[in-house]
């Protein structure tokens, strides 16, 4: 019996990036597979988030990136949702999230108020999320755990078929990091988009992507996180010296030890 054939959802080849005088990404040939969750990891520096912003168009580049044109993903352009590592706002800006959902969502102002379907989108995107108790919050009151949520439901609100997400347990505590990890989970087995993971923590990397993506400014390798996560990889990506233990000494994660964590 044949192997199951596998679609891209998108093929990367021969992809660069250079700003400022240098060079910050060259040769990338990737592809990324429908429906699975892949991480993208390597050091600082690396070129992991001008990668994901050249997916999305918002960094000028050489090469070619292909969308899938798969007929169960339908036709046009493939659904893009994009959560960044951080985003920069006033803590004491009289916004709230349902406000936040608007400014995407609706033509005029929202100092003139939410329309009917801006509101009903937030409540929906954030009720699929569990967070519907966080629609009148101040957007600058929100904990880390509670803005990535916010943000993830904005992401998802469209249907995406492919999700980038940035670091998306950046900043947010151990339990935090488990419930979004858990809720992200049961989000993909329903919906089954693709998933681009940026990632630092290898704990993350290994308990929720199928494959990995080794990246510094060019490709060092990519396959199975089985195969993929060794000793030999991560010496290549941070020097020697660099490991992973399967279980942190005091929250239970695998993290990249030997000075060399992002």
């Amino acid at each position: 019996m044949k192997p199951a054939a596998h679609f891209h959802t998108l093929e990367i080849r021969n992809l660069s990036v250079r700003a400022g005088g240098r060079e910050i990404l060259s040769g990338i040939n990737v592809d990324i597979r429908c429906g699975e969750v892949t991480a993208l990891i390597g050091p600082n520096g690396a070129g992991k988030t001008t990668l994901l912003l050249a997916i999305l168009g918002l960094v000028p580049y050489t090469g070619e990136i292909r969308f899938c044109r798969a007929e169960e993903h339908g036709h046009g352009t493939p659904r893009i949702g994009y959560v960044p590592q951080r985003i920069d706002l006033d803590r004491n800006a009289p916004m709230t999230v349902r406000d936040f959902f608007a400014l995407s969502s609706q033509r005029f102002p929202v100092f003139l108020g939410c329309s009917r379907k801006s509101r009903a989108d937030a409540e929906a995107a954030l009720g699929r999320g569990g967070a519907g108790h966080l629609l009148g919050r101040p957007l600058g009151k929100l904990s880390g755990g509670e803005l990535q949520r916010v943000l993830l439901a904005l992401a998802l609100r469209d249907n995406p078929d492919i999700l980038l997400l940035d670091e998306p347990v950046s900043g947010v505590d151990v339990s935090g990091e488990e419930l979004f990890c858990d809720f992200l989970d049961g989000i993909h087995r329903e919906s089954r988009f693709s998933l681009l993971l940026v990632s630092h923590d290898l704990s993350v990397v290994t308990r929720h992507a199928g494959r990995v993506i080794c990246l510094n400014r060019s490709i060092v390798c990519q396959g199975a996180t089985t195969e993929v996560l060794t000793s030999e990889t991560l010496n290549a990506m941070y020097g020697s010296g660099a490991h992973l233990f399967s279980h942190g000494p005091a929250d239970g994660h695998g993290h990249l030890h030997g000075g060399k964590e992002e």
